[in-house]
């Protein structure tokens, strides 16, 4: 089991080589007001991914720290599964949105039903 210092050295490489990836790319994709920033991140199979947005490449290929994957189910409240840190392929997502920290400690996910996501079809 990596240590959280080895974890978070890894976290520093991989946001340097990203950050090698932007080359202006930034302003185009909108991402860079993000970063260091908790966003949501609705993947194309359904899965909502929630994490802190560290860095991103041209592809949106993306880098989430303190990650955690939230499971809707109609029968039992919001799962809230940690991951840690985490790598989203660009081609794999479908939304990326900031989240409202202050209306998300509000929730009660142990109270809240939903249907999960379905994966998105072409």
């Amino acid at each position: 089991m990596p240590t959280k210092c080895s974890m978070k050295l890894l976290l520093n490489y991989l946001c340097n080589l990203f950050r090698t990836f932007n080359c202006g790319m930034a302003t185009t994709t909108g991402l860079e007001s993000l970063v260091d920033q908790i966003i949501s991140v609705i993947t194309n199979d359904g899965r909502n991914i929630v994490g802190v947005l560290k860095g991103f490449d041209q592809a949106t290929n993306i880098i989430l720290d303190e990650s955690h994957e939230r499971v809707f189910s109609t029968k039992e409240g919001v799962q809230q599964h940690v991951l840690g840190l985490y790598i989203i392929r660009g081609d794999n997502i479908g939304v990326i949105g900031e989240l409202d920290e202050e209306l998300d400690a509000s929730l009660d996910f142990s109270k809240l039903r939903a249907h999960p996501l379905k994966p998105v079809v072409h």
